[in-house]
């Protein structure tokens, strides 16, 4: 069993990706809806879990693009973080500067204790969390709560250094654009996740047990000619939109802009996931390839008092 400390500051920031729209009008939502309320949740809650909102890439935002310079959630590595601020530094890598002071700074006493990051896919990819230890306990936890509630959802892991703890993606979605149904997936996603925290502040114990899990280990790029390296083909119909379905080995893969069918020619079955992604064209990504691993999830309590064995405690409401 793992003793963990109570997760007292939790921030969910929207608009990291300016053009991805469901959580940057979730969080202004939640903004207005905080400060109708004058922080009853925090009042009734004891001064357990604060929850800040942040909207993350303002600019981009305002001009609806994935950035104005280069992308935000590339730019919390070491060496962005602590490089010198000039006049001719990136905004998003004086933007990703102050959010790390204002979440942290990372790796610090003071940092947050969870932050989820809000985006949205053009791929089929339903509420996917994606998570970024295979050790985490506390996300794998919340996703084990939020199965729980029927959402249909996926959890992936993979190495990279960013900021949050969780990333939520809730797709498919147009950027540029909000979709009620997108929206409303996430708006509940994160409502369920702020339960678990509740939950988990009050003392529930939480047991453990296996989950798949689906862990990236490749990138598929798109055929390009050898001259111009334009693309030469696009996602064959039948994988389109089949998101973390099994993609074997024969099974077809593009249909060039000639007619001709190519097929997977890889060694190993492969669940593809962000496929046909729209702003990973300029990335140079097809899709991100998958295998499932069945991960083991400890039992998890509060360490700080005694904890009850049982899911009777009441949510709060922090999402109206």
């Amino acid at each position: 069993m793992n003793a963990l400390p109570r997760l007292s500051r939790v921030a969910v920031c929207g608009g990291t990706h300016g053009n991805e729209l469901s959580g940057v009008y979730l969080v202004r939502e939640l903004l207005k809806v905080k400060k109708k309320k004058k922080k009853e949740e925090e009042d009734e809650d004891g001064g357990a879990m604060s929850v800040l909102l942040v909207l993350s890439n303002p600019r981009a935002m305002q001009q609806c693009l994935r950035y104005i310079d280069t992308d935000l959630n590339r730019c919390f590595t070491h060496a962005c973080l602590i490089g010198p601020t000039l006049d001719k530094t990136p905004y998003e890598m004086r933007r990703a500067r102050e959010l790390n002071a204002m979440l942290g700074p990372k790796g610090s006493a003071g940092a947050m204790d969870l932050i989820c990051d809000l985006h949205n896919t053009t791929a089929n990819m339903g509420l996917s969390l994606i998570t970024y230890s295979d050790h985490d306990w506390i996300c794998m936890h919340i996703f084990r709560h939020l199965q729980a509630q029927h959402l249909l959802l996926k959890n992936v892991f993979f190495y990279i250094y960013i900021i949050e703890n969780i990333s939520m993606e809730v797709g498919p979605q147009p950027h540029g654009v909000v979709r009620s149904n997108i929206y409303t997936t996430m708006k509940s996603g994160v409502q369920y996740m702020l339960d678990w925290v509740h939950f988990f502040n009050s003392g529930v114990i939480f047991d453990g047990g296996f989950m798949d899990v689906f862990t990236v280990v490749k990138h598929i790029d798109y055929p390009r000619d050898g001259e111009t390296h334009n693309i030469t083909a696009a996602i064959h119909p039948q994988l389109q939109d089949r998101d973390f379905c099994l993609l074997r080995p024969g099974d077809p893969l593009f249909q060039t802009f000639s007619g001709e069918t190519l097929r997977y020619t890889g060694s190993e079955p492969l669940y593809p996931f962000f496929i046909n992604e729209s702003a990973y064209y300029e990335k140079g990504i097809l899709f991100l390839g998958s295998q499932t691993n069945a991960c083991v999830c400890s039992h998890t309590y509060l360490g700080a008092q005694l904890s009850v064995h049982c899911r009777s405690t009441k949510a709060q409401s922090y999402i109206c």
